[in-house]
This record gives structure tokens, sequence and C-alpha cells, in this order.
């Protein structure tokens, strides 16, 4: 029964995709570590907040209505073939106008970016250029999970990281900071090609056109793209601002400490976020009662979070193995972290099913009042505590955050739920 349960075969297979991407995700870090150190560490979290920023935006915010609207529209080639028209043809417009925006302006982001650091300006005016593939490769991406083609999106998930590694250490070990900085978006861009593979038998594709552009879609889509313009925006500038805080009071390595630390927790968080997108997110989006709903809910609660829950504190015990292996000796400071950040991502993993639902369900005013009030807990608990506990004190604002959101978001659904 087990063996033939859907879930069970996604999460065998995604389970793979992810061990191998936190694997080589580990191979990455290992080598900014070695060759940049905990200041380049710190300037690679900066441009990874912005690649965020810039990913959502040229997207329009619409990732999360791809998936829906795609999965909707299922086997019906016109309402596809309308949809796809209209999306291919926003984006990228945007896509465009981003890349020249990102052009012209090199200068004055690379100073907010990296301050002093103006050698790095390049990095920004390549990022121009690669712009319009690196988006349409996320966007092709969020077509197929649409389609509910797990393999294959899993597969080029596969395959791209495997490039991106060979890219990355290529870079790094060539040009240091710059060449980890760069990786950032060569590696995406180079995804567009994998992807576009693997839509061969996707037709609707073969026939986007202006004649086939609907306003009443982007009308449709607007939800979706405030939410997630809304939370990648003003989320990521709320993580550069505390990032920046840290490197003005504590210093630019006590930033580097923090950025590792959040490298080996998004690697933790990356099997659910990625069982999220490809599996729950499109269940979500067809649940058409509150039975159906709570029956999603819970599926996650009972199967995806007591395996978290283990990894987390079989991570936390093995922490000062871990952090020597995978980084450096530079960066032993970051085991003092370990206890609050994953307290923290327990309670996060706790509230993301529940945090979708908003997305599944346009529910758009409710996400941006509780992701509007969890920011500004996050960020004015962090500058708090940091400024009382140092380094320690912006995991300590990770965790209460989280905390108080799963309450927040288990008060407002707790009929759905129960």
């Amino acid at each position: 029964k087990i063996g033939a349960n859907e879930l069970f075969k996604v999460f065998s297979l995604n389970g793979l995709s992810v061990i191998l991407k936190v694997i080589i995700g580990f191979i990455s870090s290992k080598i900014i570590a070695v060759y940049v150190g905990p200041a380049g560490m710190a300037l690679v979290g900066n441009f990874r907040n912005f690649t965020t920023i810039f990913e959502s935006v040229g997207l329009l915010g619409f990732q999360n209505g791809i998936i829906k609207y795609v999965a909707e529209n299922g086997d019906d080639y016109q309402k596809q073939k309308r949809f796809l028209s209209t999306c291919v043809i926003s984006i990228a417009s945007v896509a465009v106008l981003l890349s020249l925006g990102l052009y012209f302006f090199s200068d004055f982001i690379s100073d907010k970016l990296f301050g002093d650091n103006s050698e790095y300006e390049n990095v920004i005016v390549i990022t121009s250029l690669c712009v319009p593939w690196y988006i349409a490769s996320l966007f092709l991406i969020n077509v197929l999970n649409g389609f509910g083609l797990y393999r294959k999106v899993i597969l080029i998930n596969v395959l791209g990281n495997i490039l991106g590694l060979f890219t990355s250490i290529i870079l790094i070990i060539h040009y240091k900071t710059f060449g980890a900085l760069l990786s950032l978006v060569i590696s995406p861009t180079l995804l567009f090609v994998v992807t576009v593979f693997y839509l061969n038998k996707i037709t609707p594709f073969l026939s986007v056109s202006f004649q086939n552009f609907d306003f009443e879609i982007i009308k449709k889509l607007s939800q979706y793209s405030l939410m997630a313009l809304f939370s990648s925006v003003i989320g990521s500038y709320v993580y550069l601002s505390i990032r920046n805080n840290i490197i003005d009071n504590l210093g630019i390595d006590k930033a580097g400490y923090w950025e590792a630390m959040t490298r080996i927790s998004g690697y933790c968080l990356l099997f659910l976020t990625t069982i999220l997108t490809v599996y729950f997110l499109p269940k979500l989006s067809k649940s058409e009662s509150k039975e159906q709903t709570r029956a999603v809910f819970w599926s996650y609660f009972k199967g995806v979070i007591p395996m978290f829950i283990l990894g987390v504190t079989i991570l936390f015990f093995l922490k000062d193995l871990i952090v020597p292996m995978l980084l450096s000796e530079k960066f032993q400071p970051t085991t003092s972290l370990f206890f609050w950040q994953l307290v923290g991502d327990i309670f996060k993993a706790i509230s993301l099913i529940l945090g979708y639902q908003f997305f599944a369900k346009k529910m758009t005013k409710v996400f941006i009042i509780t992701e509007s009030f969890s920011l500004l807990v996050l960020y004015s608990s962090s500058i708090y505590l940091t400024s009382i506990f140092d380094i320690k004190g912006v995991v300590m604002a990770h965790s209460f955050t989280y905390f108080i959101y799963v309450i927040v978001l288990g008060t407002y659904f707790r009929k759905t739920i129960f």
C-alpha cells in the first residue's frame, strides 16, 4: 500500500533529487567557505537576496498562479493556449525591461549590495544579460509543475544542480568572490537549455501569439502577483537590511556566520519547499471543500513534519562535526547559532503548508496582513535581540517570529485544520 501511494512515489523521487541538491549545495558552500571566507559569504548572501527580488519581479509574481491555472486548465487546449500566450508575452516584456534596468543602474545597485567593493559592479552588468534566460527557465519549470509532470521537474532540477555545481567550482576557484557571485545567475541561466528540452510534448507552447493575449487572465493572476511580489521583494529587503545592520554593528565576518547558518537551514527546508511546490500546492488548488483541504493539511503534518523534526534533531547533535567538514574552521562560531535557528525552522515547517493555502485560494488581503506582521516582528526583534545577544540574537529572532506566525495562522485556519 505504501509503495502504491502517490505521495510516497513523489516523496521518494523528490527525496533523491533533494539529497543530491543538498550534497551539491554543501560542496558549493565548502568551496565558497575555503576560497572567499566569512566576508565573501556575507556578500554572496546579499546578492542571493537581490536575485530573489529580481526573479520575482521578472515573473511578475505569477509563479504560484501559473501552477494553479495550468493545473486547473488541464487538457483544455484552447484555455492553455490563451493562458500560456498571455504569460509568455507579459513575462518576456518585463524580463527585457528588467535587463535594461540592471544594465543602466548597475553602479547604483552594486553600491547598495556590495558597498565600497566597486570591483563587483560587473556582476550586475553580466546579470543584466542573463536575466531573460534566467526568468524563462523559472517560468517553464512552473508550467511543468502545473501540468503535474513531477518526474520531469525533478529530473530537470537534478541535471540543473549538477551543471550548476561544475559552473560554480570553475568560477569560484578562478575568480574567488567575483566568481561566487556570478555563479548565482549563470547556473539558472544554463538551466533554460535543459528545461526547453523537456517541453517537446506540451503543444500549447507552439501556439503562443499576440492574438491569444487575454487581459482577463492578467487580472486573475494579479492577486498572486501581489502576494508573491510582496513576499519576495519586501521579505528580501528585510533580510538585506538585517544583514547590513549586522555588518555595520557586529562586523562582516559575523554576517558571514549568519549567512552560513541560513545556508545550512535552507538545505534543511529545501525538501519541504520542493515537495510543497510540486505536490501539495496543486492538491490545495484543486481542493473544493474544507474536508479536502483538511486531508491535504494532515497528510503533510503526519507524513512530512515528523521526518523533518527527526532530521533537524540529528543535525543539531552533529553540528560540531558538520561545520568544519562542510565549511571550514573559520566558520566554527556558526555552531552557536544552530539551536535557535533549527527551533525556528521547525515552526516555519509547520507554517509552510498553511501559508501555501493563501496562494492556492487567492487570499490576498489576509496574506499581506500576516506577512507584513511577521516581517515586522522579524526585523524589529532582530535589531533588538542582536543589540543584546550579539549575533545569536538574529537566530533567536527567527525562532520567535515563526513561533508567533504558527499561532497566527493556526488561529486563522483553525476550522479547516480541526
